[in-house]
C-alpha cells in the first residue's frame, strides 16, 4: 500500500476582508505584533472590526494524498482551492490545522513570478531556476531542453523586456515544467500561451504524472483534468464535497454550479445589442437533449441546438456556421446549415436553423458552443461564444474507465465477432 505524502487535517485559513495578507513572520516581524496585539484586541470590542469582515476560504478541510497520485481539484472561483495550494506551498500560513508533506515539493502557482526585464532570457532561466529550488548544475545540464521547449532559443541573449507576454510566459513556463520534484503542486498553468504551446505544456504534464511523480493539479479546464488526473476533489466554500471518479467529480462540480447560470439554455437578443450585422441578427439560441433539458448532457443523447436570426437584407448563399471547440481552443466538430434557401437568395424575415447532434458521437468532455455565419463572397460574420456543453459519463458502456476512451469523438460503431470455419482458413 502506497504512502501518504500529502496529509491536511482540518486545516482552516482566515481572511480579513480589504486586510494584507500574512505569511510566516520574521524575528522582528513577530515583536512588533506582540506588541501591538493589544491595540488590535480594543479595535476589535470597540465595535471596529466586526466579524462580517472575515471570511474562512478553507474550513476544516482534511485530506490525504498517496504517492505517485495526479489529483485533480476543482470547483468555482473563490472556493479556495488556490489558497490550499498556497498553504500546501508554503507561501501562506494556515490559521487553524495541520499540514504534513513528504519529499521534495515545486510549486506552479504563478508563471513567470521572479522575472527581471533588465535581465536577458539565459540570466532569467537561472534566476528563474534558482527562485523555483534548483541548482545551478542541475539548471546547465537542463538549459538546451529549456530553451528548445520553449521556442524562443534565437532570443535568449536579449533582454526579457524587449520579449512579447507570450513569449516571458513560454519562457516562465518551460523552465517550471523541467523541475524535478517528488511533489508537483500546479494552478491552471495550462492557460498559458497559444493553442499550440497549450498542447505542448499539456503533453508536458501528463509526462510528468506517468513518472510516476504526485501531481496536484488545479484547473478549470475539465478536458485537462480527465486526460491527466486519476481522482477528483471538488472544493465548494473552502471544504471538500467530493473525492473520487473523475467523472462523477465534475458532474458534481458542473451540477454545483450558479442554479440559474447552469439551467440556462436559452439565449435571446433584441435590437443593436444581438450579434451580428447590419445584414443579419441573432436573435436566440435554445439548446436541449432528447433526456434531458441540460446544459449537463450524457453521450448517449441527441441534442438539438436552435438558432434563431434576423435577415436584415436579401441574402444570396447565407450559411449558419456553427463549431463544437474544445477549452484549449481545438475545433472538435463544425458544419453549417443545409442549403434549402432560394438560389436567388432569401428575402428579409426571421428565419430559424436547426442543428442535431447525433447520439454516441462525443467523449465525455467540455465543448465550447461557437456561432458565425458566412455570408458570400467573403464575410464572415465575427464569431461568438455563446455557452459550453458539458457531456459527462462514461462513452460507452462496459467496465473500462473514462482513461480507457481517448480523444474527442467516441461513436458507437457496430463490431461482429465470429468463429472462423476451419475450411474457410486460407493456405
Amino acid at each position: 500500500m502506497s504512502r501518504s505524502v500529502v496529509t491536511v487535517d482540518n486545516l482552516s485559513k482566515e481572511y480579513v476582508i480589504g486586510g494584507r495578507e500574512t505569511g510566516y513572520e520574521t524575528f522582528r516581524e513577530m515583536l512588533v505584533s506582540i506588541t501591538a496585539a493589544p491595540f488590535r484586541r480594543l479595535k476589535r470590542l470597540s465595535g471596529t472590526v466586526n466579524a462580517d469582515e472575515r471570511i474562512w476560504a478553507l474550513k476544516d478541510l482534511s485530506l490525504k494524498v498517496s504517492d505517485g497520485e495526479v489529483v485533480g481539484i476543482i470547483g468555482r472561483n473563490g472556493a479556495g482551492k488556490s489558497t490550499l495550494l498556497k498553504v500546501l506551498s508554503r507561501i501562506t500560513a494556515p490559521t487553524e490545522g495541520r499540514v504534513e508533506i513528504r519529499g521534495r515539493v515545486a510549486s506552479l502557482l504563478e508563471v513567470g513570478t521572479g522575472f527581471h526585464p533588465e535581465l536577458t532570457g539565459r540570466e532569467n532561466v537561472y534566476l528563474n531556476g534558482a527562485i523555483l529550488g534548483m541548482s545551478r548544475t542541475e539548471i546547465t545540464r537542463k538549459f538546451d531542453d529549456i530553451a528548445d521547449f520553449s521556442g524562443v532559443t534565437k532570443f535568449l541573449d536579449t533582454p526579457v523586456k524587449r520579449y512579447s507576454s507570450g513569449m516571458s510566459v513560454r519562457l516562465a513556463f518551460a523552465v517550471a515544467a523541467h523541475l524535478e520534484p517528488e511533489i508537483l503542486i500546479i494552478d491552471e498553468v495550462l492557460a498559458v500561451g497559444d493553442a499550440e504551446f497549450q498542447r505542448k505544456c499539456l503533453g508536458k504534464m501528463k509526462d510528468v504524472a506517468a513518472g510516476g511523480r504526485t501531481v496536484l493539479f488545479v484547473s478549470h479546464n475539465m478536458g485537462a483534468i480527465r486526460q491527466l488526473c486519476g481522482r477528483v476533489i471538488v472544493i465548494k466554500d473552502g471544504k471538500a464535497i467530493f473525492d473520487g471518479d473523475v467523472d462523477e467529480g465534475i458532474a458534481t462540480h458542473l451540477s454545483d454550479f450558479d442554479m440559474e447560470a447552469a439551467a440556462k439554455t436559452e439565449w435571446r437578443w433584441n435590437g443593436t445589442d444581438a450579434p451580428g450585422n447590419e445584414q443579419i441578427r441573432f436573435r436566440g439560441v435554445t439548446i436541449e437533449g432528447d433526456k434531458s433539458p441540460g446544459p449537463t448532457f450524457r453521450p448517449d443523447e441527441a441534442i438539438s441546438i436552435a438558432i434563431e436570426y434576423e435577415q436584415l437584407a436579401r441574402l444570396r448563399g447565407l450559411r449558419i456556421l456553427l463549431r463544437l471547440t474544445t477549452p484549449l481552443g481545438d475545433v472538435a466538430f463544425a458544419t453549417a446549415d443545409e442549403d434549402q434557401r432560394d438560389p436567388e437568395g432569401s428575402p428579409p424575415g426571421v428565419y430559424r436553423s436547426v442543428c442535431r447532434l447525433p447520439a454516441n458521437l462525443f467523449n465525455a468532455a467540455t465543448y465550447n458552443v461557437v456561432l458565425s455565419c458566412r455570408i458570400p463572397p467573403n464575410n464572415v460574420v465575427k464569431q461568438f461564444e455563446l455557452a459550453q456543453l458539458n457531456i459527462v459519463g462514461s462513452p460507452n458502456s462496459g467496465s473500462m474507465s473514462h482513461q480507457d476512451w481517448p480523444g474527442i469523438l467516441c461513436p458507437k460503431v457496430e463490431w461482429s465477432v465470429n468463429p472462423v470455419v476451419p475450411d474457410q482458413i486460407g493456405p
